[in-house]
């Protein structure tokens, strides 16, 4: 799989380095580093990556690129502010400093809040210009996805969390919220501009979910039992932070079990898709034994 998805992913990170006007040439230069910083931090790009092959996979042929740069702007803005003092308090993301210690916190939520502008201004300035109502739709989900009812409101339920014993259910809510909206909202909107079928479209959607909560699942076991060098960022942050997760309800051992099982249903899901799938069940059974 390694090769494959290098591919798209450096395709991606391609996009992404000309999304942005250039710093040195702009009145908002400040601004622009700031956003750029983060973009260009590197990382999976899981996100994109996920709808150019659901995309494809329902027999997508042409560009994409701006709503993969899109996904990927929102993701950075949600990580950018989740790193603050006021959320989870993070020195390092990615292996570099995060975005409010290399610039400052106010420069911080700004570029936050404009990746999350910009990226509805390149969908909905693709969709006026081909005049595809697909291109609005995808937008859409991925409003949805993004805000009050998917990962924005995953994540006060995150913060309401801390420094209290809640449920395995209510673990859950915020994790399919906070990580799992995202991860959905990628894949279906790949089927969705792909001009998939309704079958097609929910497929993909589970399968992004099924996947989305096993990214979560591992994420916890990983920032107890990895290194700050392998994880690239803070480790033992939820324990820090007094957060629940998946290990104060498992042990690691089931914890895999668990990803296993749900990575099992993710893979059978895509067999109502007739396109080529075999890179998203790879990625499925990648994300179990990942270290970063």
């Amino acid at each position: 799989m390694a090769q494959d998805y290098t591919a798209y992913r450096d395709k991606v990170n391609v996009y992404l380095a000309s999304a942005l006007p250039s710093s040195s040439e702009n009145h908002f230069r400040r601004l622009y580093e700031a956003m750029d910083y983060s973009l260009q931090a590197g990382g999976k790009r899981i996100r994109p990556v996920l709808m150019q092959l659901a995309y494809e996979s329902v027999g997508g042929k042409e560009d994409i690129s701006k709503f993969l740069c899109a996904i990927e702007m929102i993701h950075t803005y949600s990580l950018i502010h989740d790193d603050l003092p006021a959320m989870d308090n993070d020195d390092y993301r990615r292996g570099k400093l995060t975005n409010h210690k290399k610039f400052d916190e106010a420069t911080a939520i700004l570029a936050g809040d404009a990746l999350l502008t910009e990226a509805f201004n390149l969908m909905l300035e693709d969709a006026l210009i081909s005049e595809d109502m697909s291109k609005v739709r995808a937008a859409h989900v991925l409003s949805l996805a993004s805000g009050a009812e998917g990962m924005v409101g995953g994540q006060i339920l995150d913060m309401a969390s801390e420094n209290k014993k809640i449920s395995i259910e209510a673990l859950e809510l915020i994790h399919l919220n906070k990580t799992g909206a995202l991860l959905a909202a990628a894949t279906k909107m790949g089927a969705i501009l792909g001009h998939g079928t309704a079958m097609e479209i929910a497929a993909l959607e589970a399968y992004g979910r099924y996947i989305g909560k096993v990214f979560q699942i591992i994420d916890d076991v990983l920032d107890e039992t990895s290194t700050i060098e392998e994880l690239g960022k803070t480790i033992q942050s939820d324990s820090k932070n007094h957060k629940t997760t998946y290990l104060s309800f498992y042990t690691v051992e089931e914890c895999y079990k668990i990803a296993q099982d749900l990575t099992e249903k993710a893979i059978k899901v895509l067999e109502h898709i007739d396109g080529d799938t075999q890179l998203l069940k790879e990625i499925a059974v990648k994300l179990i034994t990942r270290r970063n």
